[in-house]
């Protein structure tokens, strides 16, 4: 699920909300109780998860794993 970030324009409250994309964006400030909070326009955020990979996991030819494609000798 992604996380918004959402402004009040009236106290300046702001706020990090996680919420489906499919949820409706929020109008009602938790602070002054106004509807006059707006989701605001940042950068995309995200985190990795698990080991990770890289970029020697894909390549081909013999790489010391079993499964790779050499030539036999």
């Amino acid at each position: 699920m992604p996380i918004y970030a959402y402004r009040c324009s009236s106290c300046g409250y702001s706020k990090d909300v996680l919420q489906k994309m499919s949820d409706a964006p929020l109008t009602k400030c938790p602070e002054c109780q106004k509807e006059t909070f707006v989701k605001q326009v940042t950068a995309a955020g995200f985190q990795l998860k698990g080991t990770g990979w890289y970029v020697t996991d894909f390549r081909g030819g013999n790489n010391g794993n079993s499964g790779s494609s050499g030539s036999d000798k």
